[in-house]
């Protein structure tokens, strides 16, 4: 089986923007070869509140779910939603500063880009199981 060139993106969350610290939340996988947008999300609110026990919890998880709901193209999402893939990718993974942040891109290759997003959220955001 081929593999194809996939870009990713980890989505960080910033609890209080002043001081820099950041939780993984989850992740952003775009392939164009294949044309494939995924993400996956998972917010550890314990981890949260570790960094900030004022943290909206609710409203970061909201914030999460808009970057799921603008991969997916949800029609709730408005004209984002509507864009060509890579335009949403790259909409997604522009600098900002707001809570929800997406890291630098990064590049892999892949012969499944919807199994690779599980994998990165299994590397990069879960908990490490121990």
């Amino acid at each position: 089986m081929s593999r194809d060139t996939f870009e990713y993106a980890v989505l960080r969350v910033v609890p209080r923007v002043e001081r820099g610290e950041t939780l993984n939340a989850g992740v952003l996988v775009y392939c164009r070869q294949r044309d494939y947008l995924g993400s996956r999300v998972h917010l550890d609110v314990d981890r949260l509140h570790a960094l900030d026990p004022t943290a909206d919890a609710e409203a970061i998880r909201r914030a999460l779910q808009v970057a799921a709901d603008v991969c997916a193209a949800d029609p709730g999402v408005g004209a984002a939603g509507r864009e060509a893939l890579g335009a949403r990718f790259r909409w997604l993974t522009a600098p900002r500063s707001t809570v929800v942040q997406a890291g630098p891109v990064h590049t892999g290759l892949t012969d499944d880009p919807d199994a690779e997003a599980d994998r990165l959220l299994r590397l990069l955001v879960l908990p490490v199981e121990g």
